[in-house]
C-alpha cells in the first residue's frame, strides 16, 4: 500500500515544488515507484519536471469530471506525474457544491496506492479547498520551511489547520517532517531559525538542510530536477541525502 505525502506550506516560495520534484526523482533513482501530483494551478511542478501542462486529462479532470486517476498519470524521465495547469484554479469554485467536497481527491487517489510506493502531492501556497483535499487524502504532511522570520509565522497557521483536520476530516494525518530550505550557513539568522525549529519540533525536523544554490534555481528552467541537472551541486547532494533520510524514517 503506497504512502501519500502532502508537501504543504501556505507561504509561497519556500521550495514546495522543488522539494517534490527532487524527492520524487531521488526516490526513483533508489528504485522506488513514485508519483508526483501537481495540485497547484501555477503548475510549477509539472513544468519543472518536464511534464506537458496542456495534456488532458489532468488533475482537474479527475477532481471535477470524475476521470479515473490512472488515466491522468503520465511518465516523465524522472518519475510519474499527474499534471495541472491554470484551469485547476476553477476547481476551487466547482468543488464547493460537490458532496463530501473535502474527500474528492482522497477517493480518486485510492486506486493508485497499489501501484506506487510513494505519492507526493505538491500543494498550492494557501490553505484553501485544494490544499484541504490534499491533506485529507494524505497519510502525512511534509513542510518545507524557508530560513526566514515570516516563514515561521506562517508555520503556526498550517499547524493549526492540521489540528483542525485531525479533529474533523483526517484523524490519522501526521507530520512527516519539516525541511529547512534556502539555508545560508553564513548568516546568523539562518542558524537561529534552525535552532528555533529544532527547539519546538525536535526530531520532526530533518537533519538534512537544503542550501541556497543558483543551480537549484536554474534546474526548473531546464525542466530537470537538480539531482539530474547537476548531481554534484551542493543542493543536489542535499536532496539525495534528504531522500535517504526520508527512507530511513519509513516503517
Amino acid at each position: 500500500m503506497g504512502k501519500i505525502v502532502a508537501v504543504a506550506n501556505q507561504k509561497g516560495g519556500v521550495g514546495k515544488s522543488t522539494t517534490c520534484i527532487n524527492l520524487c526523482c531521488a526516490l526513483k533513482l533508489r528504485n522506488r515507484r513514485t508519483l508526483l501530483i501537481d495540485c497547484d494551478p501555477q503548475a510549477n511542478a509539472s513544468s519543472g519536471i518536464g511534464g506537458d501542462k496542456s495534456i488532458r486529462p489532468n488533475l482537474y479532470d479527475v477532481l471535477i469530471d470524475g476521470v479515473p486517476a490512472e488515466q491522468a498519470v503520465y511518465e516523465t524521465k524522472y518519475c510519474d506525474l499527474m499534471p495541472a495547469n491554470r484551469e485547476l484554479s476553477g476547481a476551487l469554485v466547482e468543488l464547493v457544491d460537490m458532496p463530501d467536497r473535502e474527500f474528492v481527491m482522497k477517493k480518486a487517489l485510492e486506486p493508485l496506492r497499489e501501484k506506487y510506493d510513494f505519492i507526493f502531492i505538491d500543494c498550492p501556497p494557501s490553505l484553501e479547498l485544494l490544499t484541504i483535499n490534499a491533506l485529507a487524502a494524505a497519510d502525512t504532511v511534509m513542510i518545507p520551511v524557508q530560513s526566514e522570520y515570516f516563514a515561521l509565522e506562517g508555520l503556526a497557521d498550517l499547524l493549526s489547520t492540521i489540528k483542525r483536520l485531525n479533529r474533523r476530516i483526517n484523524p490519522s494525518l501526521t507530520i512527516e517532517g519539516l525541511v529547512l530550505t534556502m539555508f545560508d550557513k553564513r548568516t546568523n539568522f539562518s542558524r537561529q531559525v534552525a535552532e528555533e525549529l529544532i527547539s519546538h519540533f525536535g526530531s520532526q525536523v530533518y537533519e538534512t538542510v537544503i542550501p541556497r544554490s543558483v543551480r537549484v534555481s536554474e534546474a526548473p528552467s531546464h525542466q530537470k530536477p537538480v539531482v539530474v541537472y547537476d548531481r554534484m551541486n551542493k543542493g543536489a547532494r542535499a536532496y539525495l541525502k534528504l531522500a535517504n533520510e526520508f527512507l530511513k524514517g519509513q516503517v
